[in-house]
């Protein structure tokens, strides 16, 4: 059996969401949801949080946020030891997407290049501006590359080579 690198072994995870504070007496843990996808949590039996595989024993939505058991803590002050730990799933049970869109964490981390194969930057961030997504990039120089997630702008996005492909207009790269 072949090792992962740290670094591997993350990308074939995927973070869907953080535990926060224990809720009420009897072990529940909040779970902030990092998914655009939160009616997974009420199909789940295992997951990942840290290092550690825990099963769900109960799962419920309360306000913002998913209230989880974990059959591993049945002790409150057991279950707040996961304060702050990432609940993440095998990239192979990450919801399935449509044509053209991609995940936050596959964008990050990309390499920016203008149409004539010009090296840019690098994707930093995905800002969610409510229209369309902005992908932040940095600069070669250091500076910061604003790039609106929009087919006029974005030509290519290949996740296996770790490319995006940007045609910029004019006005909007030579601004710094």
């Amino acid at each position: 059996m072949t090792k992962l690198s740290p670094s591997a072994a993350k990308k074939k995870r995927v973070t869907i969401g953080k535990v926060g504070a224990a809720h009420g007496i009897h072990g529940e843990m909040r779970i902030i949801p990092l998914t655009d996808f939160t009616e997974r949590f009420t199909s789940m039996k295992e997951v990942m949080v840290g290092d550690e595989l825990l099963h769900i024993e109960s799962c419920k939505y309360h306000k913002q946020y998913v209230l989880m058991k974990f059959r591993e803590y049945p002790i409150r002050e057991d279950a707040m030891r996961l304060t702050g730990k990432l609940l993440t799933v095998d990239r192979s049970e990450a919801a399935p997407l449509a044509e053209g869109e991609y995940y936050t964490f596959d964008i990050i981390g990309l390499t920016v290049y203008d149409v004539s194969g010009k090296e840019l930057g690098r994707v930093e961030n995905v800002l969610r501006t409510g229209s369309n997504d902005v992908y932040q990039a940095r600069r070669l120089d250091g500076g910061e590359l604003l790039i609106p997630a929009l087919k006029a702008v974005v030509k290519e996005i290949d996740i296996a080579d770790g490319r995006m492909v940007i045609d910029m207009p004019e006005e909007i790269s030579d601004a710094h």
